[in-house]
């Protein structure tokens, strides 16, 4: 049909004349320039390209999936760095969020309550976004697609916080699985958004690259927190990335705690634990306190310890045999199977067959030759040459047999120790060793007491906040004697253990002598307390304690 038209534009143009020709040529061309915008346009989310700026993609993202009301992008200020700008930033961040005074236009009246996207930039270059915002409006499954295709393109996201944006369940899975695309991003603040299945486990998966979570006000109950400590660690998995874990205004009680309890076993990544106002009294402090001090394994634990036990000792005995072949030129031994003993029972091996012949083979020549005592001396010199190479020329699986016996009766005096190991420059055969002895806890040293197996408690938690909880005095005592005890573990070590344990608004006095002494331990413990400019307003009570 285009050809046709094309074709009577172009006769009338010759009968027209000049002037008509020189409008048909920009009548095609526009409509070419048409087509062609249309074949490049995308129609689908899938098809957009990103351009890295957010409020370039953000607006054709949502106008591709069907959204009429587009949340406008706007700057955020910076942090005040100096108390020169401090004052300048605070009155700008005061004019977004104020309402305007006096009698506004009918279509201006609502604009205060309108969704933004609010974001931070590390420059001036509107593609170097570090930071996004999403405040008190409603993310849907519309909106998660958009979000998946425009925040992996923003090459620096660290941080992307979520406030009251009534997520379900299905929303918050897919959002899960879009936050991984995002390289950088490393700091996630999911507040206020409470979800009645409590999914939030899935953010701290073992191969989550997150490093700080927020779940604050989000209604967890002890069965969300059974889900949590899960992931935090189990005798075979843990997430290792994790080091903020902020779990502030929830519903954990004495169960919830115990559970958090349990994912701090054998996870040595998290640094800072927030679990105030949580409804918890002196039972989930105790089961905080058994965790931070040593404790004993449990059966699975035990369990998996031995198994990890047993890794070691055969990636111990493997690396003199690896070390033997590596330098020789060898693969490594294997013993020897069944089929192949049977067959020796059955058969004599080639190799004694060999070492009989060798010598009728060997005297052949010097009984020929009948030379002097010097040509049979080098006669004997060959002979015993060439036995040496039959011997170095042997297949790995005619010294089998002998080299295991051999390992059975004394492989364990024979061994190379690891320091030896270390000196011959053999640092690639001991690298699996240390990584072992580094993932798992289990593998710390044990001590038997009353018929149960003891290791060191979690020294690595720094911050553990329990303010506005139902404490007592009497769960006071444990944790003065497990901050004692990660003293003890590690003498002389700075950092190792409790620096910072928050008590403020519990159920015991002030002036109470356990209070008083794990004040005075965190005190000694904790450089920043010596600086009296760091202490907070309210006291060295809430800053210590």
């Amino acid at each position: 049909m285009g050809k046709k038209v094309e074709k009577v534009l172009k006769e009338k143009a010759e009968k027209g004349g000049g002037a008509a020709a020189s409008s048909v040529e920009e009548e095609t061309v526009a409509r070419s320039a048409a087509t062609t915008q249309e074949k490049t346009t995308p129609q689908t989310v899938e098809e957009y390209v990103c351009t890295g700026s957010l409020e370039i993609d953000f607006p054709e993202l949502c106008a591709l999936v069907g959204m009429k009301e587009i949340p406008a992008v706007t700057s955020r200020p910076h942090l005040p760095t100096t108390p020169t700008t401090e004052k300048s930033i605070l009155e700008e961040r005061q004019s977004l969020f104020t309402l305007p005074s006096g009698p506004a236009p009918a279509g201006e009246r609502f604009v205060y309550f309108r969704p933004r996207l609010q974001v931070e930039l590390e420059s001036e270059d509107p593609r170097s976004v570090r930071e996004v915002q999403v405040k008190g409006w409603k993310v849907d499954e519309r909106m998660v697609r958009v979000f998946s295709k425009c925040l992996p393109s923003l090459s620096s996201l660290q941080s992307f916080h979520l406030w009251n944006v009534g997520l379900t369940d299905s929303v918050l899975n897919s959002l899960g699985a879009a936050l991984p695309l995002c390289l950088k991003l490393r700091m996630l603040v999911l507040d206020g958004t409470p979800l009645p299945q409590q999914p939030y486990y899935r953010l701290i998966a073992e191969d989550s690259a997150l490093t700080h979570l927020s779940l604050r006000n989000n209604k967890i109950d002890a069965e969300g927190a059974k889900l949590i400590g899960q992931a935090l660690s189990t005798p075979k998995s843990t997430n290792k990335n994790l080091t903020s874990l902020n779990l502030a205004y929830n519903h954990l009680s004495d169960r919830g705690a115990e559970h958090i309890a349990q994912g701090l076993r054998l996870n040595r990544t998290l640094l800072c634990l927030s679990l105030a106002h949580n409804g918890i009294g002196d039972e989930g402090a105790l089961k905080l306190a058994e965790v931070l001090g040593p404790f004993a394994l449990t059966h699975e634990e035990t369990v998996e310890r031995r198994w990890l036990l047993l890794g070691r000792d055969s990636e111990r005995q493997k690396s003199p045999t690896a070390l033997r072949s590596d330098s020789k030129g060898e693969r490594p031994l294997s013993h020897p199977s069944s089929t192949s003993l049977e067959r020796s029972k059955d058969k004599p091996s080639r190799a004694t067959s060999k070492k009989k012949d060798t010598p009728k083979k060997d005297e052949k020549p010097g009984a020929a030759n009948q030379g002097t005592g010097s040509e049979a001396a080098a006669g004997k010199g060959v002979a015993s040459g060439k036995k040496e190479e039959n011997k170095l020329g042997k297949k790995p699986s005619d010294t089998k047999v002998p080299r295991a016996k051999g390992a059975r009766s004394g492989g364990k005096e024979k061994r190379p120790p690891v320091v030896e190991l270390e000196d011959k420059g053999s640092v690639v055969q001991q690298k699996p060793l240390e990584q072992l002895e580094t993932v798992s806890p289990l593998l710390d040293s044990a001590e038997h007491r009353d018929g149960k197996l003891f290791i060191p408690g979690n020294s690595t938690l720094a911050s553990l906040n329990l303010m506005g909880n139902s404490l007592t005095a009497r769960s006071l005592p444990s944790l003065l004697s497990s901050l004692l005890s990660q003293g003890e573990a590690r003498p002389g070590k700075v950092g190792t253990g409790l620096l910072r344990l928050y008590l403020a608004r519990n159920g015991f006095p002030p002036d109470c002598d356990s209070f008083t002494k794990i004040q005075e331990t965190l005190s000694s413990r904790d450089p920043l307390t010596k600086n009296p400019a760091s202490r907070s307003p309210e006291g060295e009570q809430v800053q210590l304690a």
